[in-house]
C-alpha cells in the first residue's frame, strides 16, 4: 500500500515549451516508417492513428529548438522570473530526462545549473527518468530541508527519431536485434517534444501531500512489477558502444502491454491512495493533471476513476506523449488560459518506466496571477 508523506511546498513558478505541432499525416510522410506487411510500402498518417490514436505531435522538424540547451535555459530562467527568484536563490535544482544531450555524468544537469546561474554550492540532482519523472523529483523534494527547489523536465523525441537527412534513423526503421524491433516505430510515433520547469517554494502550511512506489516488492495487491516498460538495453557496460548489436538495442522499445496494465493499475493506485489521504481530493482541487501515455489509456482511466469532465485536461492527442514534461505543460497552459488560480490545489499523477509511479497536491501560489475565482474547498488539518 502506498503511503502519502506531507509535502510542504507551493508551487511558485512555472513555464514551458513545445516543438513545432505537426500533423501525424506529415510526420508519417517525414519518418517513412516501412509498412510490415506490404513491401515497399510507409505507415501512413492514417494508420498511427489508427493504432496509436494521436493525432498530432510537438515535434523540432525544422526551427532546431532543442538542438541545444539554449531552450532548456530558457524556460528555467522564465520559471524562476515567474516566481520572482534569482538564479542565486535556488537550494536545489532537479533535472529529469531520458533524453539528454550527453548521456555521460549528468553533464546536462550541470550544464543547465552553470548557465541558469545556480551557485555552485548546490548539488545537481540529474534524475535519468522517464514519464514518472516529476513524481520522483517531488518524492525527492519532500525529504530534503531546503527552501527554493527548480525542477526541470524535458524529452526530445525528435532528436533520436528522425536522421539528419530527415528520414528514419535505421535503428527504428529495421532492426532485427532489438527485443520489441518489430514496434520501434511506435516510440518515434508516440514519444514528442517538450520542456518545462517547475519552482517549489517550502511553506510549512501548505496541505500538500505526495506518495511515491517503485512497485517492485508489491504492485497493490498482486505481486512486484519486474518490467521496466520501456527497453533501451544499449549503450552501458551489459552492451558497450563499439559491441556488436550494441548501436540496435540502444533504442526506445515499448513494452505495450505491460505499459497497458501498468498505466491502468498504477493510476488507480495513486487515485486510491489520494482519496484514502485526503477523502473526496478530486473535488477539493481545481484540476487533476494525469500522464498522458495513449489517448485510450488517459481516457480509460478518467472513466474508471470517474473523474467529472473538465476535471482532467488532455492533450495526448494533440501533441503526443510529452513524457515527464506532460503534465507540467498541461498545468502551464491552465495557468495561461487563468483555468487554475492562486489558492486553488492542483493534483498532478504519473506512472512511468522503472517501473515507477507517484502523485502530488500543491496549492498554486504564483506571483502575479490571478487570484482563483473558484470557490476553496477546505482541507481538513489530519490531511496535512
Amino acid at each position: 500500500m502506498s503511503a502519502t508523506l506531507p509535502f510542504p511546498f507551493v508551487i511558485s513558478g512555472v513555464h514551458a515549451q513545445i516543438g513545432e505541432v505537426m500533423t501525424m499525416e506529415d510526420w508519417a510522410e517525414l519518418a517513412r516508417i516501412p509498412h510490415r506487411n506490404r513491401r515497399g510500402r510507409h505507415l501512413r498518417g492514417s494508420d498511427i492513428k489508427r493504432l496509436l490514436g494521436v493525432e498530432a505531435k510537438s515535434w523540432d522538424a525544422t526551427e532546431q529548438r532543442f538542438a541545444t540547451l539554449d531552450t532548456i535555459v530558457r524556460v528555467a530562467a522564465e520559471a524562476l522570473a515567474s516566481a520572482g527568484r534569482e538564479p542565486t536563490e535556488v537550494d536545489q535544482i532537479v533535472v529529469s530526462t531520458c533524453s539528454p544531450h550527453q548521456i555521460m555524468l549528468d553533464q546536462d544537469a550541470f550544464a543547465l545549473a552553470r548557465e541558469i546561474g545556480v551557485p555552485d554550492g548546490v548539488a545537481p540532482l540529474q534524475l535519468g527518468a522517464g514519464c514518472a519523472g516529476l513524481g520522483r523529483a517531488v518524492a525527492l523534494l519532500s525529504r530534503m530541508r531546503l527552501k527554493t527547489a527548480l525542477v526541470v523536465c524535458y524529452n526530445i523525441g525528435s532528436s533520436w527519431g528522425v536522421g539528419a537527412d530527415g528520414g528514419p534513423l535505421p535503428i527504428y526503421a529495421e532492426n532485427s536485434w532489438h527485443p520489441f524491433a518489430k514496434t520501434l516505430w511506435c516510440a518515434g510515433a508516440l514519444f514528442s517534444d517538450a520542456c518545462t520547469a517547475m519552482v517549489f517554494e517550502r511553506d510549512e502550511d501548505s496541505p500538500g501531500i505526495c506518495l511515491y512506489s517503485r512497485d517492485s516488492h508489491s504492485f497493490g495487491s498482486e505481486p512486484g512489477f519486474l518490467d521496466p516498460l520501456v527497453h533501451y538495453p544499449g549503450g552501458g557496460v551489459a552492451h558497450p558502444p563499439g559491441r556488436p548489436g550494441s548501436a540496435e538495442l540502444s533504442a526506445f522499445g515499448l513494452n505495450g502491454d505491460a505499459l497497458a496494465r501498468y498505466y491502468a493499475g498504477g493510476m488507480m493506485l495513486n487515485h486510491q491512495a489520494l482519496e484514502r489521504a485526503l477523502p473526496g481530493y478530486v473535488e477539493r482541487v481545481r484540476r487533476v493533471y494525469t500522464h498522458q501515455a495513449g489517448p485510450a489509456l488517459v481516457e480509460d482511466f478518467a472513466q474508471l476513476a470517474d473523474l467529472p469532465p473538465g476535471k482532467a485536461p488532455t492533450n495526448v492527442r494533440q501533441l503526443g506523449n510529452l513524457v515527464s514534461a506532460a503534465t507540467p505543460t498541461l498545468f502551464y497552459s491552465d495557468c495561461l488560459e487563468k483555468e487554475i488560480g492562486n489558492g486553488d490545489l492542483a493534483c498532478f499523477s504519473v506512472v512511468g518506466a522503472g517501473p515507477e509511479r507517484g502523485a502530488f497536491i500543491a496549492p498554486v501560489r504564483i506571483p502575479g496571477m490571478v487570484t482563483s475565482s473558484h470557490p476553496p474547498v477546505p482541507v481538513p488539518l489530519d490531511a496535512r
